[in-house]
């Protein structure tokens, strides 16, 4: 062997035994990980009064979340806290002051898009992430602490304003009747007349505003209702929620009114549904939304398979925006570090990129809400019961 094959080997049996070594080495046990220390996360959800439907949807999105991740975010043990939202900013505020005593690594939830507009000022000031999970409102602006994983309310609007304007016939008219003075009702108005076209003449009747009531009688709507249609609209637009919304649909059945509704989702969301009677008073009903339980994408079966054997319910987008919400803490915590900082939390979340979500996948835009897309869905018979079922993609939004 010549001396230059005999050096060659001799470097590729050091470097084998080199290998051997590390191989050895790797096979043996490692030391066991020092568990990390509990995060605290505080959720912000009503828990009493009109807005409960909404704050359980969005404690059992998070908590799913929890449940099916071994109850660990970005591989912390998790003390959820929860505080109750209440029905006004004073009570808003003192469930973030609670939670922001109790040193909080992060706070999501929040229902009301009038809390989350009172608690602005605080939440920057803690320099405490909060991820939003509900409605948000357009004037919540230039914000740096706060996240959202639901939607700007304008983009309901605008996603039925632009689908409309294309769908209708020339001799259409459309009837627009919503509360005076809703929360989001402005921003929602807004973004439908914007799409639609402020001079378009099939929208030209003012806007019939009903009384603000969040458990209306029987008869709230009657005169509001007989006025409107008085125009002889063939669509209602109409941006109703909750019992309210239960109530709007029974009384415009009962006018006689036969043509098509369209709205914002929160119109048949949750258990809206269940509270309409006769249940057909709300087939056909159109809704525009950013979630459908029927989607059919991997994460949507898991989330909704999952949903249901708990709570033997379809899931609303409350509680997947909630769930969702768990997730990006998830993903940010995770790149935070050891030991993050809620400061430190805050510049993760700018980085975790695409959420693959439920809704399909989206992201955070630069106002930190999501780009995301808008459906179409319809209230049809599923079995038993009714449900909205997709019909459509309507638009990418954000």
């Amino acid at each position: 062997m010549s001396q230059m094959n005999r050096r060659r080997a001799l470097q590729l049996l050091a470097a084998l035994g080199a290998g051997g070594l590390t191989a050895g080495c790797a096979s043996d046990p490692e030391e066991p990980a020092e568990p990390k220390s509990t995060v605290k996360v505080g959720l912000i959800a009503p828990q009493s009064g009109p807005g409960k439907a909404v704050g359980d949807e969005l404690r059992n999105g998070f908590e799913l979340y929890l449940d099916l991740n071994e109850r660990v975010l970005g591989g912390h043990p998790v003390n959820l806290l929860v505080a109750d939202e209440g029905d006004s900013v004073k009570s808003g505020q003192a469930a973030v002051d609670g939670l922001l005593k109790q040193g909080v690594l992060a706070l999501t939830g929040v229902s009301s898009a009038a809390v989350m507009s009172g608690i602005r000022d605080v939440i920057e000031q803690a320099r405490v992430p909060l991820i939003g999970s509900n409605a948000s409102p357009t004037s919540l602006q230039s914000v740096v602490y706060i996240w959202r994983t639901s939607y700007v309310l304008d983009e309901a609007g605008r996603a039925l304003g632009r689908h409309l304007r294309d769908a209708l016939g020339p001799d259409d008219r459309v009837a627009m009747i919503m509360p005076e003075s809703a929360l989001g009702g402005d921003d929602v108005l807004r973004g439908f007349r914007q799409e639609f076209g402020e001079s378009d003449p099939r929208i030209a009747d003012p806007v019939v505003f009903t009384s603000n009531n969040a458990n209306p009688g029987k008869g709230a709507f009657v005169r509001d209702i007989d006025r409107a249609l008085s125009r002889n609209p063939s669509v209602v637009f109409c941006f109703f929620a909750g019992p309210a919304a239960a109530e709007f649909v029974m009384q415009l059945r009962d006018a006689g009114f036969q043509g098509a509704i369209y709205a914002p989702g929160f119109l048949t969301e949750g258990t809206v549904l269940e509270s309409i009677k006769p249940a057909d008073d709300a087939l056909g009903i159109r809704t525009a939304l950013n979630y459908s339980a029927d989607l059919n994408n991997a994460a949507n079966r898991r989330f909704a398979s999952a949903y249901r054997k708990k709570h033997s319910a379809s899931p609303t987008t409350y509680a997947m925006a909630s769930y969702d919400a768990a997730k990006v803490l998830d993903q940010a915590i995770r790149l935070a570090g050891s030991d993050p900082t809620p400061q430190e939390l805050n510049l993760a979340l700018g980085r975790i990129g695409q959420i693959d979500s439920p809704r399909g996948a989206w992201q955070f835009n630069q106002p930190r809400t999501p780009q995301q897309k808008w459906y179409l869905r319809e209230v049809q018979h599923d079995g038993q019961v009714l449900s909205n079922v997709l019909l459509s993609e309507l638009a990418t939004l954000g």
